[in-house]
């Protein structure tokens, strides 16, 4: 596939679940961005400082407002699905490098937790400036994150102890604009 530039390095289960007590001590209350990345196109990754988070564009430069797999049915792109976060962690165990973890296809890697205890749909973020709202929406590994990681990775991603903790990773829309830069604060917003 034209511009992915790595080789597969998959790791085995028992390479995955010895980092697992690792990924469970991610931060609960406040975390932080440790890395953002754009798909100007499919297939294409752009790894970014800061970007704008926008309630009408999603993540600028990425391509989910003119070609996201999941529509509305005026034929717009789904704002359920504009912001796709997976905890930095969990990603790193699964590529093995973090000059990989841009091939997760995910716009926001945080060292935060993004489990089922710790959020639940229509639970909202503060991201530096931005805010923004946890989809109901599964996030789960596709056969693109098989190819890249591995069936050791969707295996563990998608498992029960995976799904409960979110290690695939969590959709959201973004309600709240703002520039998000890596190093900013990831918190949740006080429930209503």
């Amino acid at each position: 596939m034209p511009g992915i530039d790595h080789a597969p390095m998959h790791l085995t289960a028992e390479q995955i679940d010895a980092r697992l007590d690792w990924i469970e001590a991610t931060p609960a209350e406040t975390g932080a961005v440790e890395g953002i990345c754009i798909r100007p196109e499919p297939g294409q990754r752009e790894e970014l400082e800061s970007c704008l988070f926008s309630p009408e564009l999603g993540v600028e430069g990425d391509f989910w407002v003119r070609n996201c797999w999941k529509k509305l049915e005026d034929g717009s792109s789904d704002p359920a699905v504009q912001l796709a976060i997976m905890n930095c962690r969990a990603v790193d165990v699964v590529a093995g490098s973090r000059d990989r973890w841009k091939w997760a296809g995910d716009q926001l890697f945080v060292d935060f937790d993004l489990g089922e205890e710790n959020l639940a749909p229509g639970d909202r973020l503060h991201i530096g400036p931005a805010v923004v709202e946890i989809s109901d929406i599964p996030h789960t590994g596709c056969d693109l994150f098989k190819e890249r990681y591995g069936m050791a990775a969707v295996k563990f991603v998608n498992s029960k102890t995976g799904k409960s903790m979110r290690l695939r990773g969590i959709l959201a829309q973004i309600v709240q604009e703002g520039t998000v830069s890596v190093g900013d604060t990831v918190r949740k917003a006080d429930r209503l």
